[in-house]
């Protein structure tokens, strides 16, 4: 059977949100544009659950276990479980006894044993419980089941029930520990979807039937908000259809003051507050929209990811947050925190929308702010990153409360009295493999993220298909793929077209296949589908040059950071430029010892020099084979050979940037790595004349 196609004009996620309200509750972004058959409008959907929303998510998430990573991304994943991953609890009581119901030797906890390590452990048991399921890992899996059976069989032996804090009778969560209470319920959704334990599921509807309603709101400053618990609740919803959970969350979306936060996002009036705060918050209002179908809530997400876009977004993915928000800059931090919560925001809003473009995003924040705050053998990590790193010591300036010196040096807790980043370090590699494939409410797949990989999954009517990805991406630009139905089926298979890429090629079994990307940057190939079929995908990378400017910090943040020189608070627009290549940014590597440690001597002072008037010309790629383990070498597979102009440049925390674009004709040609690759590098370039347009 030959595939066909469906070619419709690719646009903006602004347009994209008014075709989803133009087609309606029971459309999705991923249907195919013809009315469907008799069989197709009586079959079952897959991946449906006994609660539906009314306005359908273009994409359904598969179970955690479904995607198994292979090739460069397993050797990761591995080099996690032997690592940090593996064996956090045995290297801080926060983590070897948060959520036991003991006293805890660990800053900000409580003599009961709630506080400030209850978050913090939750992140690692969600990371790690993910990482286990994704990689088929029992000893794993046992490992942390260890410690989450014991906090579903407290809840469900307790004859109390609003509370994951099964040792406190009649306690009720609020503040802080509603905000912990987010992050195991997340733990505890994912076991339930990769282990179908009916325990599970009892406990979270027991928990979250009687929750709290007044959570707090979506304000963006310093104090956390219980709100948060939102996504794990329409997650138990969803699966048990229990409708007091959806009760509550209703009766918690419409206080008056999250309403009020709701219009302030649409209209872009945001506070530049706690980044983290942000990220966790930004997803809420587009998480309850589907099952509201309020479009106002969908606007409000929208305009907040808008709003951080124009204001603290920094080349690798991710936006800038010193704790609080910071501005563009290359020395502005990024707190290893804000890339595990961009990436669930993120995700959440391509299973609503189904737009491609988020699968862009998350892809530039993973392979790139992913990666580089964490050590190669993923034995120690960094509180921060930030785009330029010259010394572990200075530039940019330690603050000095929060989370307290050495916080961008690597250590095996990254900041030893803020253990919040090495527990969410966890999840940022699981949280990307679960969300590689995603099925489509037509009963296709989708490739929704690239990269080595495996995905078992049902299609069609209700038959099981492998499909193995073999890819150096994004080292490469080839991506084959081998589909294994257990039978002959019928089904779409949708591949993402990232945004960056201009000339895609397909071939199904040898046979070009001419494709177009429809308005969500996905090529519909629709046919029956046998043993041995396979595609292959070209996505040829070009280099591109990012310009921007960097910008002052926030004043609304001046007393946070009081310790900063009074000049970066004055307005400010000091040129830079970023070199990207498919979602790869690169960087000039400054030769490291250890993560601590630059080399003697590394050479760094530089002003990009390409041509702006030639379409960046003058930037040549070169690739050799992939390593045969995967660790991210500065000895890197993908190498760009940039023209640069050597110049006396002193950056300083006050001024990181020259103020204009510096002058000088000589030119040489210097060798930038994948960002990821770097532990020192400058990745935000001073600019040449030349290069400025």
């Amino acid at each position: 059977m030959q595939s066909e196609t469906i070619m419709l004009p690719r646009n903006s996620t602004t347009f994209l949100f008014c075709v989803v309200l133009a087609m309606g509750a029971g459309s999705t972004p991923l249907q195919a544009q013809t009315a469907p058959s008799t069989a197709q409008k009586t079959q079952a959907i897959n991946y449906a659950r006994p609660a539906e929303p009314p306005v359908k998510p273009a994409l359904l998430a598969l179970p955690p276990g479904a995607v198994e990573p292979a090739g460069w991304l397993r050797d990761w994943a591995q080099a996690a479980r032997n690592g940090i991953t593996g064996h956090l609890d045995e290297w801080h009581p926060t983590f070897a006894d948060g959520w036991k119901g003991v006293p805890i030797k660990a800053p900000g906890a409580k003599p009961d044993g709630t506080g400030w390590p209850i978050e913090q452990s939750a992140y690692w048991l969600d990371g790690a419980l993910r990482l286990g399921l994704v990689l088929h890992d029992e000893a794993l899996i046992k490992k942390i089941r260890a410690r989450l059976d014991p906090v579903v069989e407290g809840v469900n032996h307790a004859p109390f029930g609003t509370s994951f804090i099964y040792w406190k009778k009649g306690y009720t969560p609020e503040g802080f520990d509603s905000w912990a209470h987010s992050q195991m319920g997340r733990a505890l959704v994912a076991l339930y979807d990769g282990t179908r334990d009916p325990r599970v599921l009892e406990a979270l509807v027991k928990v979250y039937a009687a929750y709290p309603a007044n959570m707090g709101t979506l304000q963006l400053g310093g104090a956390v908000s219980g709100l948060c618990n939102l996504d794990a609740m329409l997650e138990t919803y969803s699966f048990s259809a229990d409708r007091r959970i959806l009760e509550r969350v209703m009766q918690a979306m419409a206080q008056p003051e999250v309403a009020k936060d709701i219009q302030a996002w649409k209209a872009g009036r945001l506070a530049p507050g706690h980044m983290v705060i942000l990220y966790e918050n930004i997803r809420l209002p587009a998480v309850v929209y589907p099952w509201s179908a309020d479009p106002n809530q969908l606007q409000a997400t929208l305009g907040a990811f808008q709003w951080l876009d124009e204001h603290h977004m920094l080349p690798y993915g991710v936006a800038s947050g010193e704790e609080f928000a910071s501005g563009i800059g290359a020395f502005r931090k990024t707190e290893t925190c804000d890339v595990t919560a961009m990436l669930l925001a993120a995700s959440w809003m391509y299973r609503i929308q189904g737009q491609g473009d988020w699968g862009d995003r998350m892809e530039r924040a993973f392979f790139n702010a992913g990666a580089a705050p964490v050590a190669r053998d993923f034995q120690t990590m960094c509180y921060y990153q930030s785009p330029n790193r010259l010394r572990s010591d200075s530039l940019p300036c330690e603050q000095p409360h929060s989370p307290g010196p050495p916080n961008t040096r690597f250590t095996p807790l990254g900041c030893p009295n803020v253990l919040c980043c090495v527990g969410a370090l966890n999840r940022i590699i699981p949280h990307y493999v679960i969300h590689m494939w995603m099925a489509t409410r037509d009963n296709g797949l989708a490739a929704t993220l690239y990269g080595p990989c495996t995905v078992s999954a049902l299609a069609g009517d209700q038959v099981p298909v492998k499909v193995t990805t073999t890819t150096d991406y994004p080292f490469g630009e080839t991506i084959r793929m081998k589909v294994e139905p257990e039978k002959d089926v019928a089904f779409p298979l949708y591949l993402r077209i990232p945004g960056w890429c201009k000339s895609p090629q397909i071939t199904v079994n040898g046979s070009k296949v001419a494709v177009t990307p429809d308005a969500r940057g996905f090529a519909r190939i629709a046919r029956t589908w046998a043993k041995e079929d396979s595609i292959e995908l070209q996505l040829p990378m070009e280099p591109t040059v990012l310009r921007g400017y960097e910008t002052e910090f926030p004043s609304a943040n001046r007393k946070y950071f009081s310790f900063e020189p009074a000049e970066v608070f004055q307005p400010r627009r000091l040129p830079y430029a970023s070199v990207l290549c498919g979602p790869l940014l690169f960087a000039l590597p400054i030769a490291d010892v250890d993560p601590n440690t630059p080399a003697k001597d590394a050479k760094w002072q530089y002003a990009l020099g390409t041509d702006a008037g030639q379409n960046d010309a003058g930037i040549t790629v070169e690739r050799r084979p992939m390593p045969a383990r995967w660790d991210w070498p500065l000895d890197a597979p993908v190498v760009l050979k940039v023209p640069a102009h050597a110049f006396d440049w002193r950056p300083t925390d006050a001024q990181a940037l020259p103020e204009k674009p510096v002058t000088g004709t000589t030119s040489e040609t210097v060798r930038l790595v994948p960002y990821g690759c770097t532990k020192f590098r400058i990745s935000m370039f001073p600019v040449t004349a030349r290069a400025w347009p």
